[in-house]
């Protein structure tokens, strides 16, 4: 298949293709006589890992030690787990860093008189705080 039939086959933008062959997630494929990419069911496979790996927020990084790790099937999938792990990790450190921002947020609009914006709380509240230096 073409470049544009993987594409549409995984909904991933051609030039995301492009930036994984360049990145080394896929292998630069081969080529037809007409020198367009060719693509066949492994590429197809790799690039599905790839985009469900990304869409669940893994990192360029950590997708590409998956890879390696999912190239060597005969090896303990503890590796697999340590990678999944920490990427729980920064997910849940995110998650509470989003809670506190949300917290604060609706404490802030909480605050809010509805009156005139040069007495908006809200306003005041993401201003300069009073004595701090400004640079």
């Amino acid at each position: 298949m073409k470049i544009g039939e993987l594409a549409r086959a995984t909904d991933t933008k051609v030039e995301t293709i492009r930036y994984y062959e360049l990145a080394g997630l896929l292998a630069p494929p081969a080529r037809t006589a007409g020198n367009y990419r060719s693509y066949g069911s492994d590429e197809l496979e790799r690039l599905s890992f790839i985009r469900r790996a990304r869409d669940l927020g893994f990192a360029l990084e950590e997708v590409r030690e998956l890879l390696a790790l999912a190239d060597d099937r005969d090896q303990p999938c503890g590796a697999v787990d340590a990678v999944a792990s920490s990427h729980l990790a920064t997910i849940e450190c995110k998650i509470a860093d989003l809670s506190q921002m949300r917290d604060e947020l609706a404490r802030i609009i909480g605050g809010c008189r509805l009156g005139k914006v040069g007495d908006c709380k809200i306003i005041q509240t993401l201003g300069p705080m009073r004595g701090s230096a400004q640079g």
